[in-house]
């Protein structure tokens, strides 16, 4: 389990542990109209922020409208700090997104660094919390930088760690792990032992994402040592909760059983119900590799019900495929299919909203900088005209000269304004289409690892349980009959999820490289289906080509032996990779002996395969080249820069 520890970087110089709430109320009537009022409003906000949403706010607020009459931009800025996070807990993101961009433009006026550094910081997590992780990682980034020029180290730290979270995100571990440590050897040294629990525990989900399974297992012992030492609990619930997941696929289960009763106990003390939802969960986990098929359906209704109460779809989809695994188990079928099938409803509308999400966040950033691009457009083409009105006072014969060469020299740079519109706009469509097809990608090997580590094991247990029942049941031929294809139609099923998620995430295409994956693609693909395929490659062998370059290559002909396959009705494939070093061009060629079709009918009817297949070859800045007719099969070659 993982946890994105955001922390807001605007405080009030008074704090609510300081002064109690009842304190700071007899306060109130008596404050004048001041700074100290708006001070004293965010510590009433502080003091109720987390049993009182509501009145919080209220209290920001009226922090917020005292500062705006008295122009106390310190003030608006404590506000802002404040009252976004009231808004980011009620869901209401867009909001807080807004009020934080103000933040970082008064910043900019007061011309502090250190409260400019805060506010972006808030800006990057207005951003992390709408998973526009591009912008997230840029505003951290910039944060990072102030906080160094002005030797913050504490405030320097804690972005570090924020920054580890966006790239355990990203799948960039090994960059992730580079600011952990940094973050946790800064903390360690400087006796801030809350912060290094929560900057280990973030260390560690990069190093269980690196599979440095070893360093992710100290890192959470040293975070339960710390958390239990100085009585954080949050920090000893989620540092528990990741032991319990990182026993558990150890198989060291009495282990993992042990930490997740231990979270469950502290969830239950602190009213932690998602932690406890995860607890019951992996609880059941625990006792389905036991066999205690009972005692997991016990826990896995109660993670179930707490999932539902509080709306966490992935956690109930979770839920549910684990309930089916232990109804198959216990030979429910009828029952262990409707979870199933109810499971796959929620993960599939899961995957529908990650996606939308991502393009509604591309959609917005294209349309924000094109109307941008257009207002600068603007901006130039007026001041031009103000130039052209102040000419005009001079003489009729100097006015003719003037108005010639303004004339020209308008033209001349409205067409040079439009083309550098043109290629930005340009560009801004290339890195749309790059960051779709990186999400694409990080879907394919999230959905790969699901699969395989997941309904993988599922299944593998089903199927374990259906073996060891074999040798204690009494059966007719006949049933014992029905019994063996029941196991040969699982294996079956293991196999083909096997292959699909192989599919998805082919492994030796990230350990052998494109040539060894495009020749074992091609070998599979003449193996289980009806088209004979043959792949040759020349100079290939020893070439190291970049993760870009190699996913395009095998993506690409991936598609197209689909597209043979499917519509084509070709009997023959030929696929041909040729690295050409004098040329650094990377040749691929892609030959079916199918019914073809006409060209023109592929630019009226644009496919979304087809389109796949150029937005990709784009990316890399690639060419393609198809020559196909009716009768006559196709022929596709692609032509790669390296």
């Amino acid at each position: 389990m993982r946890r994105l520890f955001l922390f807001l970087l605007l405080s009030s110089l008074l704090s609510a542990q300081e002064m109690n709430r009842d304190s700071l109320l007899r306060l109130l009537p008596k404050a004048k109209e001041d700074t100290s009022k708006v001070l004293l409003y965010i510590n009433l906000g502080n003091s109720v922020e987390y049993e009182d949403t509501e009145n919080a706010g209220k209290y920001y607020r009226q922090a917020g409208k005292l500062s705006k009459k008295l122009n106390y931009k310190k003030g608006i800025l404590k506000y802002i700090s404040n009252y976004t996070a009231i808004l980011n807990i009620k869901g209401e993101l867009d909001s807080a997104f807004t009020l934080n961009k103000q933040g970082v433009e008064i910043a900019k006026d007061l011309g502090d660094k250190l409260i400019l550094a805060k506010a972006t910081a808030n800006l990057g997590n207005s951003y992390n919390y709408r998973n526009n992780m591009e912008s997230t990682l840029a505003e951290y980034q910039k944060a990072l930088t102030l906080f160094e020029e002005i030797k913050e180290d504490y405030f320097k730290a804690r972005m570090q760690d924020l920054l580890q979270n966006v790239y355990c995100k990203l799948n960039m571990s090994e960059k992730g792990i580079s600011y952990g440590k940094a973050a946790t050897d800064y903390f360690r040294k400087q006796g801030k032992k809350q912060e290094l629990a929560s900057a280990l525990i973030n260390l560690s989900n990069n190093y269980s994402n690196a599979k440095q399974e070893e360093q992710s297992l100290k890192a959470y012992q040293e975070a339960l040592e710390i958390s239990q030492e100085i009585g954080f609990r949050q920090g000893e619930l989620t540092t528990l909760l990741g032991l319990g997941n990182t026993y558990f696929h150890r198989f060291e289960i009495e282990k993992s059983k042990s930490c997740y009763e231990k979270a469950l106990t502290i969830s239950i003390d602190v009213e932690n119900k998602e932690g406890e939802t995860i607890s019951n969960r992996g609880l059941a986990m625990c006792y389905i590799q036991e066999k205690e098929f009972d005692k997991a359906e016990l826990f896995i209704d109660k993670a179930l019900k707490l999932a539902k109460n509080l709306d966490l779809k992935k956690e109930i989809m979770s839920s549910m495929n684990l309930k089916s695994s232990i109804l198959f188990a216990k030979h429910d079928v009828e029952t262990a299919e409707k979870y199933l099938d109810s499971a796959g409803i929620i993960e599939q509308k899961l995957f529908g909203d990650e996606i939308r999400n991502k393009i509604i966040n591309l959609d917005k950033k294209y349309e924000t900088e094109k109307k941008e691009n257009q207002i600068r457009l603007q901006n130039a083409q007026i001041r031009q005209k103000n130039i052209l009105n102040y000419i005009l006072i001079g003489s009729a014969v100097a006015l003719l000269l003037i108005l010639f060469l303004s004339y020209r020299n308008y033209s001349h740079k409205k067409k040079l304004q439009v083309q550098k519109i043109t290629e930005l706009e340009t560009e801004k469509q290339l890195a749309a289409t790059e960051a779709v097809l990186r999400g694409e990608e990080q879907e394919r090997s999230r959905l790969a690892k699901d699969l395989h580590d997941g309904l993988g094991g599922m299944l593998s247990g089903v199927k374990h349980s259906f073996s060891a029942m074999k040798e204690n049941l009494i059966m007719t031929s006949e049933n014992a009959e029905a019994f063996e294809r029941s196991i040969h139609q699982l294996d079956n099923s293991i196999r083909e999820m096997r292959r699909v998620a192989h599919n998805m995430l082919p492994e030796n295409l990230l350990k052998y490289g494109l040539d060894n994956a495009l020749r074992e693609f091609c070998t599979e693909l003449g193996r289980t289906t009806s088209l004979e395929t043959s792949y040759q490659s020349i100079d290939m062998e020893h070439q190291q080509f970049s993760q870009d370059i190699s996913v395009t290559g095998y993506r690409v002909v991936q598609e197209l032996a689909n597209n043979a396959l499917k519509h084509s009705g070709a009997k023959h494939l030929l696929v041909q990779a040729h690295f050409s070093d004098e040329e650094k061009m990377l040749h691929i060629t892609v030959e079916d002996d199918g019914k073809g079709f006409d060209k023109a009918m592929l630019s009226s009817s644009e496919g979304i395969g087809w389109k796949n297949i150029r937005n990709r070859v784009q990316f890399v800045k690639g060419k393609i080249d198809l020559n196909s007719g009716i009768g006559k099969g196709t022929s596709v070659l692609i032509e790669i820069p390296v």
